[in-house]
């Protein structure tokens, strides 16, 4: 069955050399074959690999995915992959934000991905790292990856594929998918935001939206390509990369720009939801105090009144009159009214 086959090679955390998935794309059809790391290191040492010809004519390739997290992988790597030296300078610059630039006659890419389990936390976002040449795509990363699974399950399935950059192509798209996702679950959730303020109910605090405008802001800033490096590779690529596949990147830098214009513009939509949170929580600070002042101008004359009689000494007013402490209640009510009139007087 082919479910067992590709399940021989596909392995969640690697197998001895740190490789998740390997896939050999050698037919007429495009289609991948599995392959493990035995295989790919056979595969990568044979002489017919390296011979010259036509850079534009269709040739075997292959796309070697490793777990940068396995103790083997970067050994293996440079064993027997030999990439060019700039790829494992950026595996340990520090440097994340997403880039794709020559390198001799490769590529590399440096791609922020969400991970597996991105639950909106800007802690779930992951790096790729990318190296392309004629013959081969290599792809790293240290936590599991949305985009790069999605193309794993994609060319298990059967999805042929033309080249190398084609390969590139159909990650970058992916990649592209997964924050079309993102941005149709944050505007969900900003839609029951906005529904929930306008009836009065919400359950939302600032903060809970500060947190998702930050993850939304670290996205945009790691997630748009740099558009100097870009450029130049799109005004003068590689001799070997086909026109075909340069205008399918070109679709693709002008797939993220939509995609991050949206996210732009939900991050507009959540400041306006903080500030009409923060006037709807001042409006009701502003009435407690309210509230509160009329209290205790309420309670003045009382207060006032009881302090003055409540003294023991001679001379009390009307300590011995019949009526007395009616006249008392008259004077503080009629004070109490007073105060009651100027106090919601003003406020209206």
């Amino acid at each position: 069955m082919p479910g067992l086959t590709e399940a021989r090679f596909v392995q969640y955390g690697g197998d001895e050399a740190g490789l998740i998935c390997g896939y050999l794309f050698e037919g007429e059809d495009g289609r991948g074959r599995p392959v493990d790391s035995s295989e790919a290191a056979r595969w990568l040492a044979a002489p017919e690999l390296h011979e010259a010809g036509d850079d534009r004519q269709a040739r075997p390739f292959a796309w070697l995915h490793f777990n940068l997290a396995h103790v083997n992988a970067e050994r293996w790597i440079a064993r027997h992959v030999l990439p060019h030296e700039s790829f494992f300078e950026a595996l340990n610059d520090g440097l994340h934000s997403t880039r794709i630039e020559r390198a001799e006659q490769s590529l590399l890419a440096v791609v922020n991905d969400v991970n597996f389990d991105f639950a909106f936390e800007s802690s779930d976002i992951s790096t790729l790292w990318i190296s392309v040449d004629r013959r081969l795509v290599l792809t790293a990363r240290r936590q599991p990856l949305r985009s790069v699974d999605r193309l794993r399950t994609a060319i298990a399935r059967g999805e042929s594929m033309r080249s190398t950059v084609d390969l590139l192509d159909r990650l970058l798209h992916t990649q592209a998918d997964v924050l079309v996702g993102i941005v149709r679950t944050v505007t969900g959730r900003i839609d029951g935001i906005e529904d929930s303020l306008l009836a009065g109910r919400l359950a939302t605090t600032r903060a809970q939206l500060g947190g998702l405008r930050r993850v939304l802001v670290r996205l945009q800033r790691l997630l748009a390509p740099e558009p100097a490096a870009l450029f130049r590779l799109l005004q003068s690529p590689l001799s070997w990369i086909a026109e075909e596949d340069v205008q399918r990147l070109r679709a693709s830098t002008e797939e993220f720009s939509v995609v991050l214009r949206d996210m732009h513009a939900l991050q507009e939509r959540i400041k306006l939801l903080q500030e009409e949170i923060a006037a709807g929580v001042a409006e009701h600070t502003g009435s407690s105090l309210f509230v509160l002042t009329v209290v205790t101008v309420l309670a003045l004359p009382i207060n006032i009144l009881a302090g003055l009689f409540g003294m023991n000494v001679g001379g009390v007013p009307l300590a011995q009159h019949e009526h007395g402490f009616w006249i008392v209640v008259a004077i503080v009510l009629s004070f109490t009214a007073i105060a009651a009139w100027l106090a919601f007087g003003r406020r209206k």
